[in-house]
Parts: C-alpha cells; sequence; structure tokens
C-alpha cells in the first residue's frame, strides 16, 4: 500500500510534503534529506563605513561650502546604503551526498517557519 503525499506547507513557491520539497522548479525529494539548517549571510559593512568616513572628511575638511554639502549628500548615501544592507537566511539540506543550499531569504522568521515544517516531515516520514 502506497503512502498518500500529506502537505506540511505551501507559501508562494515553497511547498513541503512528507516526498517532496518543491522551491520554485526545483524539487528535493524529501527521501534523501537527513537534516536541516539554517545559515547566515551577513553582508559587509565595509563600503558603507568607508563612504561615510570619506563624506565627514569632506564636510570638515572643504575649503568651499559646495564640497562641504557634497561631502552631506555622501554621508546621507552611506547611512542609506548601510540601512538597505540585509542579513540573509538560508536553508541548508543534509543527504547523503552533502549539502545544499535550497532556499535564501533576508525573513528570518520565514526560513525559520520552512525549516521547522521540513523538520515535521522529517519527523513523520519517520
Amino acid at each position: 500500500m502506497e503512502d498518500k503525499e500529506i502537505e506540511f506547507y505551501r507559501n508562494g513557491n515553497v511547498s513541503i510534503t512528507n516526498a517532496r520539497f518543491m522551491v520554485g522548479s526545483t524539487t528535493y525529494a524529501m527521501h534523501g534529506v537527513t537534516s536541516v539548517k539554517r545559515g547566515e549571510k551577513i553582508p559587509s559593512k565595509v563600503g558603507p563605513i568607508i563612504t561615510g568616513i570619506i563624506g565627514i572628511l569632506m564636510i570638515f575638511l572643504a575649503a568651499t561650502l559646495m564640497f562641504k554639502a557634497i561631502g552631506v549628500l555622501v554621508v546621507l548615501f552611506a547611512i542609506f546604503w548601510f540601512k538597505v544592507l540585509k542579513t540573509e537566511y538560508l536553508v541548508f539540506l543534509n543527504s547523503a551526498s552533502g549539502e545544499s543550499q535550497a532556499l535564501t531569504s533576508t525573513d528570518k522568521s520565514y526560513i525559520d517557519s520552512v525549516i521547522h515544517h521540513l523538520n515535521e516531515a522529517i519527523i513523520h516520514r519517520g
């Protein structure tokens, strides 16, 4: 007797059943997945920090008002750049053939939810 496929999660282009994990057009067989984990990719903030320092130096060291104003714009740009940098959260699937990155998002709770449901599917599989 064949087991019925049970859906554990569906959100946008991500679907998790006891048999499959689908992300967009990619399908992973759940029978081969031994574990799942979350990873993080933290973006480098060196660029906006250096840009901000250059802007501050322009404000205080520039001889003309125009260069001081440009320095203010550079500082504002550096602040904007710094704020738009987001940590990416990743779903890694482990199997006998190794580890693969299956999903990426800047929304940590979304990734945690996907990982929780993947673990539920693995537990259900037995």
